[in-house]
């Protein structure tokens, strides 16, 4: 017999498990849906590539590429790609600690930190990935390519950089 009577048994504790147990969900924004093409003997294959960046907008952010025949299902695989691909971003009153700068290939963003009132003054991609991951103020300067997608790693290099 256990030191738990029936009436106050301890309850159950449930283990988190990667496959299959309950996974958070987080939000998330399609960031471009292309059109990519491969040639093949019989003529053309037509597929779908979809880059797609999700947050909790409490810190974690990450971003997702995905390749399907099927718009859905590309925007699935690239939406799981970014759960696994999560970073943390330290927050300081909805703002970033200290200025940073990332380059990812020919992007280079830099972000500073701004008072509270200010938002989020970026453009593009660099306002997408701000947004999800929780920053509220933050002023962004986006150089060099205007790539979406090495805009939004860029970002995201930059924030993790504020994360000690």
């Amino acid at each position: 017999m256990s030191q738990y009577s029936d009436k106050t048994r301890r309850p159950r504790r449930h283990s988190y498990s990667p496959r299959g147990g309950a996974e958070p969900q987080y939000d998330h924004e399609v960031l471009e849906i292309a059109r990519v093409v491969r040639v093949v003997k019989g003529g053309r294959r037509f597929s779908f590539r979809a880059s797609v960046v999700a947050g909790d907008r409490l810190g974690r952010v990450g971003l997702g590429l995905g390749k399907s025949r099927d718009v859905q299902a590309a925007i699935q695989k690239a939406y799981n790609q970014a759960v696994k691909n999560m970073v943390r971003v330290t927050l300081a009153d909805g703002t970033l600690p200290h200025t940073v700068d990332a380059k990812f290939k020919g992007a280079h963003v830099s972000l500073r930190p701004a008072r509270p009132g200010t938002g989020i003054i970026a453009g593009g991609t660099v306002r997408i990935v701000a947004d999800l991951a929780g920053v509220t103020n933050v002023v962004s300067k986006r150089r060099g390519s205007a790539n979406k997608v090495s805009n939004a790693r860029a970002a995201l290099l930059a924030l993790a950089k504020t994360h000690r």
